[in-house]
């Protein structure tokens, strides 16, 4: 437990920190849920504007920290692979 007076003002500002990256992450998920939705569906129009409006949040989740830059290209990598996969 936080016993000085700056560890407790660290304590409540991961609190805050941990709300605002759950919800950020929560976003990109939903985000990209809606974009393999659209590629289940075969839907390649449906699936390239779902990519467009994943691909910043996704890119923003790493500029944030919520995600390795690495990991958030790896991600637009393979949605866009898969996007135009079905688009063929």
């Amino acid at each position: 437990m936080a016993n000085s007076p700056s560890a407790k003002k660290r304590a409540r500002q991961i609190v805050r920190r941990t709300e605002v990256n759950t919800a950020r992450r929560s976003r990109i998920r939903t985000f990209v849920r809606k974009v393999e939705e659209a590629i289940a569906s075969g839907d390649s129009a449906a699936a390239k504007t779902a990519l467009q409006t994943a691909q910043p949040e996704i890119m923003r989740g790493a500029t944030k920290g919520v995600l390795h830059a690495n990991t958030a290209s790896r991600k637009i990598s393979r949605l866009a692979a898969r996007v135009k996969a079905i688009s063929v």
